[in-house]
């Protein structure tokens, strides 16, 4: 009778604790390979914030377009050293307002292509014009089945879904790892995906590299759902079924 009972233990202990690792071990799925064409390319777009850097062989000439110059001018002693207060805005329009020149439209462009497009209008005002562009806002936010959700911010503009989990301490053991919501929008309409992250494939996904203004959603799996409602009854039920055939044990000796 024990050892029914001891045996009938084990095994709901085993159900409730394996798990294939086919369902946490990211990329085990497939044979995807990375795509060498492939090329990650993001584009500005309205709400963004840009610092721009003009830089040329005629430094005072140059020093007008920057406004961290502009900033140090009219502040006179109190030199002003803050990205919110040097970048550019880009506006509904997809423009920013340059100096000298006014409107300059800028959305849909990339990075280079924006750099090069401001070198252009600048090389009747100055001479060697050089211009670098640098994202301020990039910013993604996850939430759901992680470490710690919330908002993760970087200085650059290029972040895998991978190296943004990680930033949010990654999955917990309880999030869905082959449904991860993505919200993305795109020319003003937002849209739902689910990405498989144990699918090698995904390193050649349109969602390995996220946007700007990203949701992720990481969704609790079978074992956190039930948890919520007969997890914590399931688990004194075992830990009480132990507990007898303890006692059964000892008293029959």
């Amino acid at each position: 009778m024990i050892n029914r009972i001891a045996i009938l233990l084990i095994s709901a202990t085993c159900l409730v604790s394996c798990v294939s690792s086919k369902k946490i071990v990211y990329l085990n799925k497939g044979s995807g390979t990375e795509d060498s064409e492939a090329k990650y390319e993001s584009k500005l777009q309205p709400d963004d914030n840009i610092f721009i850097t003009v830089t040329s062989s005629q430094p005072e000439l140059a020093a007008q377009f920057n406004l961290v110059y502009v900033s140090m001018m009219t502040t006179k002693s109190n030199i002003i050293n803050n990205d919110a207060l040097s970048s550019y805005l880009i506006d509904q329009n997809g423009e920013i307002n340059f100096p000298v020149f006014g409107k300059i439209k800028l959305s849909g462009l990339t990075r280079i292509e924006a750099e090069e497009k401001i070198t252009n209008l600048l090389k009747d005002e100055l001479k060697d014009p050089s211009v670098s562009i640098r994202m301020v806002n990039f910013k993604v936010t996850i939430s759901g089945e992680v470490a710690r959700p919330g908002v993760v911010t970087i200085p650059g503009e290029r972040l895998t879904i991978f190296e943004a989990l990680g930033l949010a301490g990654d999955l917990t053991i309880y999030g869905k790892r082959d449904n991860v919501m993505v919200i993305r929008e795109e020319d003003g309409v937002k849209k739902i995906s689910y990405v498989d992250l144990t699918d090698s494939n995904l390193i050649n996904s349109e969602f390995y590299y996220l946007r700007r203004n990203d949701f992720l959603y990481v969704e609790p799996n079978k074992t956190r759902v039930n948890s919520s409602a007969i997890g914590p009854n399931l688990t004194v039920g075992l830990s009480a079924l132990s507990l007898l055939v303890t006692i059964i044990a000892l008293s029959t000796r």
